[in-house]
């Protein structure tokens, strides 16, 4: 992991920090950056999205899918986590928590929003991170670049539904024209830019030049990240100063989420016969979410000072020192996960 990667966390409670102290220094700023709005789309968050977003897809080989049926029962697995069990999960999640259970601590006017913004969270598997994480778990190479390109592809197609589904159960307004928006800038139009990008330098320089580009992308994807939570927080400062346990408690289901898909996951891959190395990412995979869409997502449909912005800043605030637990325990639990090798070999493949 780089040093931006490893110290997430610290580079995002800094951000929260400078977002609320500019917020108050200098609000005139912050109010004309979100004045600059074309059909609901807020032009410079939109540069910063792109920012984030593209270096990322760029790592993404779609020609993997055609590896998909080598690791089959991992894929099921990770595809059953990733659209039929976390979306919905979070909405319960969401639901028990912010709409019951902490409801007297909360505003009671951004409770819907919350949950809007948690179930956004979830709608989209993660799409970057997942690589670190993999290697870090010894995790199978193809299996993770198959398994996030299937993903990748299915979320041009399922996010928007999904999100919509739930935000309907949910009591909440869903404007169709700005997710169908959403969903065509934040996805459909980086995966073309990215894709298109690949290819030409693959074709001009091959793998060398590829992994040049990404080495000079990458810091520059997660500066963009960093000053997006820095624009959110500036217009988040005053809700947060009122309401300081706001965040711990949008908090909770996110972590609980967390631990039970990925722990779900893991059990199934066993259950199913997978090795070690694809179950691992299987899980990471199945538990983390690409929160740079998903906070592009809330600020589109819900504006800078919807509580469903703040619910998905929190998922970027926690991710890096959760997934790395994940991590710890799925490492941790090999020799416990192996054993069923030794005592079913005919069942497993070598």
């Amino acid at each position: 992991m780089s040093l931006f990667e490893r110290y997430l966390t610290v580079w995002v409670a800094l951000c929260i920090v400078a977002g609320i102290a500019l917020g108050h220094v200098v609000p005139g700023v912050f109010h004309a950056i979100g004045a600059a709005e074309i059909a609901k789309v807020n032009l410079p968050v939109a540069v910063l999205i792109w920012l984030m977003i593209i270096p990322m897809l760029i790592k993404i080989d779609f020609a993997a899918l055609g590896r998909v049926r080598e690791h089959w029962r991992g894929i099921g697995v990770t595809l059953f986590i990733n659209w039929a069990v976390k979306p919905f999960s979070m909405a319960a999640l969401g639901w028990f928590f912010i709409g019951w259970l902490f409801r007297p601590y909360l505003p009671a006017d951004q409770i819907a929003s919350y949950i809007a913004g948690l179930i956004i969270l979830a709608a989209a598997p993660c799409t970057a991170m997942v690589f670190v994480w993999s290697h870090l778990t010894k995790g199978e190479p193809h299996f993770t670049l198959s398994q996030v390109a299937l993903n990748d592809t299915i979320m041009v197609f399922a996010f928007a539904p999904i999100v919509g589904l739930l935000l309907g159960l949910s009591a909440i307004t869903v404007p169709w024209d700005t997710l169908v928006l959403s969903v065509v800038l934040y996805i459909v139009v980086p995966v073309a830019i990215a894709q298109v990008v690949r290819r030409r330098v693959l074709a001009g320089g091959g793998e060398a030049s590829l992994a040049a580009l990404l080495g000079r992308l990458g810091p520059l994807s997660l500066v963009a990240l960093l000053a997006t939570l820095v624009l959110l927080f500036g217009f988040q400062g005053e809700q947060i100063l009122a309401q300081p346990l706001v965040i711990g408690l949008l908090a909770v289901p996110i972590l609980i989420q967390v631990y039970f898909n990925a722990g779900l996951a893991y059990l199934l891959n066993r259950l199913a016969g997978e090795r070690h190395c694809v179950a691992g990412p299987s899980a990471l995979i199945g538990a983390s979410n690409f929160f740079e869409l998903a906070v592009a997502a809330a600020i589109s449909l819900f504006g800078f000072q919807s509580g469903a912005a703040l619910a998905t800043v929190v998922g970027v605030l926690i991710e890096v020192p959760v997934m790395l637990t994940v991590v710890w325990i799925v490492n941790r639990s090999k020799a416990w996960y192996e054993r069923a090798d030794a005592a079913h070999p005919a069942t497993r493949r070598a």
